[in-house]
């Protein structure tokens, strides 16, 4: 057993624990600030990356609503780098199980890659900035968008299962969860995740207000009057988001419908549809008020919440459970 090894346990780690959190609490402060970013059009109020004109502190930033969200979001994602590398050495220094080293690995590589997209994103739409579109810029925005939910989403399984109620079900689990659970969690995640993609696709594309009524889209017609590629990717995100719905509600309802589960995550499942209910009423309310950047950052927001919840949810139920209810 090498010197290294001797320091590694599987045991719970509260401040390990507590760290995951925080880094959570700072990848919420950095989706919120690339959310609004994208909401006021602000991508581009630095021309130049990974400085933003040349400095870490540029002049005005903190004055121009513009410069100060695009900057705040790149020191952000700064600050998420060193939090992840932290986890990393951590991990490897402190923790036994390979499948937690591997996660924080993992994440340290895709916050390289979505810095690099960022970055991408900014380089070449700085060859066509005052263009109407440009395809390239905005496919690494929509990559950088899903990107972020990958982040998320690995981060989310680092802190579930550096938990102490994962761990305490390593050792006194009872009963295993259905497959068809699995299957139904699994499908709500993908079905969400394709959500994201199509939300972030018409966010980049400027196409939040191609259809300017909710629920319909014109009078007394659920069908648009016409089509181009901006109502169509709308609409797309209206329909598909009926689809990740009903896969949402029947994975909660094959949960509920299994007592051992119903008694393990009812309170999950509880938080992932009242979180799936404000997520609906964001949803409206961004058409309602002519998408006000606030309203359309938190629907941002609360969606990537809605991934990670039923991701986090879907973990769980991939492992043997006790009785303790989440």
């Amino acid at each position: 057993m090498s010197l290294l090894s001797k320091h590694r346990t599987a045991d719970y780690k509260p401040r390990l624990f507590v760290f995951c959190l925080f880094t959570l609490a700072w990848i919420t402060l950095l989706l919120y600030a690339g959310g609004f970013t994208t909401s006021i059009k602000a991508g581009m109020a630095f021309l130049d990356w990974p400085l933003s004109n040349g400095s870490i502190n540029p002049q005005g930033w903190l004055t121009q609503s513009d410069k100060l969200a695009e900057h705040s979001h790149r020191l952000l994602g700064m600050k998420i780098g060193l939090l992840s590398i932290t986890l990393l050495v951590w991990t490897y220094l402190r923790e036994s199980r390979k499948s937690v080293r591997t996660l924080a690995g993992l994440l340290v590589l895709v916050v390289v890659l979505q810095g690099l997209l960022g970055g991408a994103r900014v380089r070449f739409d700085w060859l066509n900035t005052h263009a109407e579109s440009n395809l390239i810029a905005q496919s690494f925005a929509v990559a950088h968008a899903c990107g972020a939910q990958i982040v998320l989403g690995t981060l989310v399984a680092i802190t579930i299962m550096s938990s102490k109620v994962w761990i305490r079900g390593n050792n006194q689990s009872i009963y295993q969860v259905p497959q068809s659970i699995h299957r139904w969690g699994t499908l709500a995640c993908l079905g969400l995740f394709i959500q994201v993609l199509i939300g972030a696709i018409m966010r980049h594309a400027d196409a939040g207000l191609a259809i300017i009524r909710f629920p319909l889209a014109r009078p007394g017609s659920f069908l648009p009057a016409y089509w181009n590629f901006d109502v169509s990717i709308h609409f797309a995100h209206r329909v598909w988001a009926i689809g990740a719905t009903a896969l949402i509600i029947i994975f909660i309802g094959k949960i509920w419908v299994f007592p051992p589960a119903r008694k393990s995550f009812r309170n999950a499942a509880v938080l992932v549809l009242f979180i799936l209910a404000i997520q609906i009423y964001l949803g409206a309310l961004t058409i309602w008020t002519i998408k006000n950047p606030y309203v359309a950052t938190m629907h941002a927001l609360i969606g990537a919440f809605l991934l990670a919840s039923t991701w986090g949810l879907t973990l769980f139920t991939h492992r043997p459970m006790t009785q303790h209810t989440l």
